[in-house]
């Protein structure tokens, strides 16, 4: 049987590919909490150790600064190395490497496993998890830990909800469904009477299936650190097969479209009034404002309502997003990275700043349930108070998933399967049987034991 160390070498092989001939973007000065002469802020307490740290989000200049100015212990020097995959090739330059990496790193939560497999990431939950873990939920804190460990701290989430168009939904006479069997009966409606499609299964959003196959009572992965060779994997099970195929049925009636979404042509489709809703989560107005929808004809014109249940009588809230500070193995001194891990993105004025001009959804209970998150008119949705009747309840409701260490490949492997139902090659249940079995062979090859 492979030990950790084997199984970590074997994902690295893989998961970084050619990334190590990469330039070095951190270099030792970037390391250890040693001074560093990089930071995009301005330190102005110089006489304080320095923890380094990579993070995209959109005021972090603004967050480190908070944080600096409030500290007497430790001060931040932040780069910003990428977004999302581009600093992870960064990162996983430095792991092979084995050096390079910042102290503290931005990761999104299902990236973590990945991560902590190849001990990239420290657990952190003795170093101050106990004195903060209060002001955040019990979901929260499940999506940035492996088994007993916590591998991160939680900043921001995703949980999900149906955008969709008032003018839509009153030429038609429609109201918000409640269960998917609603969602379908309505689509149906609407396609009868010559309208647009009800909305879109992009193949190109696995984490929206996987999140709808929890909410169906699925549990994709099982995984614990303290056990690191063994993995249960059950992708098609009856919840998980139900999902697909009812999605599949929608594609086949011709209710839903099949348009990959992030592209120009799914944008502009819901810029034109293609589709009714769209399945998706609380930043999301961050993004379709950016891409330029609720301009012009449709301003004014979008809504959301809680996401559509499974079973009405017990309804199950679930994230799609969301990312954390983790440590890094390469940090010098990891307890007092931990201590700008738990600290920064924490305080009021950074967590105002972030839902209320960049739209970032926090997880943190201080502004998650305060008043004023609570009682926002949100104008993408023309002054719905949408945190309110959506998403903090939603937040709050939502208890977590089991991520994966080889999440790349299990989305990756999960689009192809999508795109096989929208082509009509598969059947849902097809499509769940190919993913387990796709799956499941991968993880063996990388020597897991699966259960």
């Amino acid at each position: 049987m492979k030990t950790k160390h084997a199984l970590a070498a074997a994902l690295t092989l893989v998961l970084a590919g050619g990334l190590a001939s990469c330039a070095d973007s951190g270099g030792t000065e970037a390391n250890g909490g040693n001074a560093a002469t990089n930071c995009t802020n301005t330190i102005e307490k110089k006489d304080l150790p320095v923890v380094t740290m990579w993070a995209w989000y959109p005021n972090m200049e603004l967050v480190v600064d908070n944080f600096n100015k409030e500290s007497d212990d430790v001060q931040v020097c932040w780069t910003n190395a990428g977004q999302g995959g581009d600093e992870y090739d960064k990162f996983q330059t430095a792991i092979t490497a084995g050096t390079g990496a910042p102290d503290v790193i931005m990761i999104e939560a299902d990236r973590i496993p990945t991560f902590q497999v190849q001990n990239a990431i420290v657990d952190i939950a003795a170093f101050g998890y106990d004195d903060v873990k209060d002001n955040y939920s019990e979901g929260a804190w499940k999506d940035v830990s492996v088994g007993e460990g916590v591998y991160g701290v939680p900043v921001d989430g995703g949980p999900m909800g149906m955008i969709y168009r008032k003018d839509i939904f009153d030429t038609y006479g429609i109201t918000p469904p409640t269960t998917w069997a609603e969602y379908e009966a309505a689509a149906q409606k609407v396609k009868d009477a010559g309208g647009p499609l009800f909305g879109d299964l992009g193949a190109n959003v696995p984490a929206v299936m996987m999140a709808l196959q929890y909410q169906n009572g699925a549990e994709p992965f099982t995984y614990d650190s303290a056990d690191p060779e063994k993995i249960s994997i059950n992708l098609n099970d009856d919840a998980s097969k139900e999902v697909l195929d009812y999605w599949d049925g929608l594609v086949e009636k011709g209710l839903v479209g099949t348009q990959d979404q992030f592209t120009p042509e799914y944008i502009a489709g819901v810029i034109g009034g293609d589709y009714a809703t769209y399945i998706s989560a609380a930043w999301a107005p961050g993004y379709l404002t950016g891409a330029g929808v609720g301009e012009g004809e449709d301003a004014g014109v979008w809504a959301t309502a809680p996401l559509p249940q499974w079973d009405a009588s017990d309804p199950t809230y679930v994230n799609w997003g969301g990312s954390a500070f983790s440590v890094t193995s390469q940090a010098s001194n990891p307890e007092l990275a931990a201590k700008v891990a738990f600290g920064v993105y924490a305080d009021e004025a950074s967590l105002t700043d972030g839902w209320q001009n960049q739209v970032i959804f926090p997880l943190n209970l201080t502004a998650l349930n305060s008043p004023d998150f609570e009682n926002y008119e949100v104008p993408f949705f023309g002054g719905q108070l949408a945190n309110k009747e959506v998403y903090v309840p939603a937040a709050n409701g939502y208890t977590g998933m089991t991520y994966t260490p080889f999440g790349a490949y299990y989305f990756d492997a999960f689009n192809e399967q999508l795109a096989s139902i929208n082509e009509g090659s598969v059947s849902g249940s097809e499509a769940a049987d190919g993913l387990q079995e796709s799956v499941v062979k991968y993880a063996e090859e990388q020597g897991f034991t699966v259960e």
